[in-house]
């Protein structure tokens, strides 16, 4: 059976997305990218404007695979099961939970049709095993650990379509790094829906520290990234057990969302900016230079022009790497979407264009801090121009002008000499 994957949203998705992709291969399927017996699409539900994305994703994929059966998995899939349906265009349901089951599901739906019908279920019970995907010819591969949460944001609809927390057990978690590291993968990028809240449903409630001790140590050849991390877990502890580690990335992305205490509480962030502040300052100085990057929203419900321009202060005064910034969506199904003051688009959207300013500002000053530096650079990518792309461990791109092909994978010494498009430009150190 050939079947085409198509992935919306963020990484669990994509995880999830190779982790079927790698069964559908063990089962001696084959991947397409048009004309195939089955689509699959992971959803997403972040925000209204994901719903649409799905919509217009489904039509381009049904116009391009008009007699397969089309399965849709995922958030918005879990969210609004009777839309999809309705569309015409989707045969299969499938939700958040038991992501096996859409395979299973399409195979059937080939050898013999049937009506569309809806599989989704609300997910519960324990972590859904899922082997971990290695795409080929991919440098990283990512691993996840988690799913779920349970902190239930004002604005956030997706603990109502994740559910609580599971994770993976330890042991199984331990297994997975080392079949990637194994396969050649020289990075691990360590995510879920809410990983700093790891283990809290496990026996003995190992945390998220202890799995990474575990996987560090184990795999010093491969370097580990985390996910996006709640600013409370990076407190003493955390810092003070992980910084003797040379394989974890110093890049640690702390979710603020805002930068005004007020908006906070009105968000349900279980954080103040004095406590966001002091865990910045703690892995700066476990982790010297490390990279911190964040996510903002503006123009939450209520947000005053002056409790926007402390967010925009406290972006300058944390200096962040990389700011991902949002204008506030409304989400139905949360409780902000029935909150007043509810803000203009137009000023969300004006907000957001500030915003990303003063944070391409602080990005563009954090890397210049490394001209003139040496650094390791993992090449992955060949560009026009003779140039290879690749990341150092704090996340930003190095573009390296060398010849040669088959170099992806490969190690380089790089001097770093001019900052250039969204990264540094650097020249290799020939030994």
């Amino acid at each position: 059976m050939k079947i085409c994957f198509y992935t919306l949203g963020c990484k669990v998705n994509l995880f999830e997305t190779q982790a079927l992709e790698q069964l559908a291969w063990e089962r001696g399927h084959e991947s397409v990218l048009r004309d195939a017996d089955a689509v699959i699409i992971n959803t997403c539900a972040v925000t209204s404007v994901s719903e649409h994305k799905n919509l217009r994703a489904i039509h381009k994929l049904r116009r391009e695979n008009p007699r397969a059966v089309l399965a849709a998995c995922g958030c918005f899939a879990q969210h609004d099961p009777d839309r999809l349906l309705a569309s015409g265009e989707v045969d299969l349901i499938c939700g958040t939970s038991d992501r096996a089951a859409v395979l299973t599901a399409c195979e059937e739906a080939v050898h013999q049709s049937g009506q569309c019908r809806s599989l989704a279920a609300p997910p519960t019970g324990c972590f859904e095993l899922l082997r971990a995907g290695v795409p080929a010819g991919r440098t990283r591969a990512l691993l996840k650990i988690q799913d779920g949460c349970d902190n239930y944001c004002t604005y956030c609809i997706i603990p109502y379509l994740r559910g609580h927390v599971r994770s993976m057990p330890l042991d199984a978690a331990r297994a997975e790094a080392r079949r990637l590291a194994d396969s050649g993968v020289r990075e691990i990028v360590v995510t879920g829906i809410e990983i700093a809240s790891y283990g809290a449903d496990l026996p003995g409630k190992p945390d998220l520290a202890a799995l990474l001790e575990q996987l560090l140590g184990e795999n010093p050849e491969v370097r580990f990234r985390l996910g996006s991390l709640e600013p409370r877990i990076a407190g003493p502890d955390f810092c003070e057990r992980l910084k003797a580690y040379p394989n974890l990335a110093p890049h640690f992305h702390l979710s603020l969302q805002s930068g005004c205490d007020s908006v906070l509480r009105r968000m349900h962030r279980r954080y103040d900016t004095a406590l966001y502040r002091q865990n910045a300052a703690l892995l700066r100085t476990a982790f010297p230079d490390c990279s911190l990057t964040t996510d903002l929203i503006v123009g939450f419900p209520g947000e005053t022009e002056q409790e926007f321009l402390q967010t925009l202060d406290f972006i300058r005064q944390c200096g962040f790497a990389a700011v991902h910034v949002f204008p506030y969506s409304v989400r139905e199904g949360t409780p902000a979407a029935q909150m007043s003051g509810q803000i203009p688009r137009a000023v969300r959207q004006e907000r957001a264009e500030r915003a990303k300013a003063v944070a391409a500002a602080c990005g563009e000053q954090y890397r210049r801090s490394f001209l003139g530096r040496t650094l390791d650079v993992l090449l992955e990518h060949p560009l026009p121009g003779g140039l290879w792309s690749g990341h150092t461990p704090y996340a930003f791109p190095v573009y390296v002008p060398i010849q040669g092909h088959g170099l992806k994978n490969t190690p380089c010494t790089v001097r770093l000499t001019a900052l250039y498009q969204e990264g540094i430009l650097g020249e290799p150190e020939i030994p």
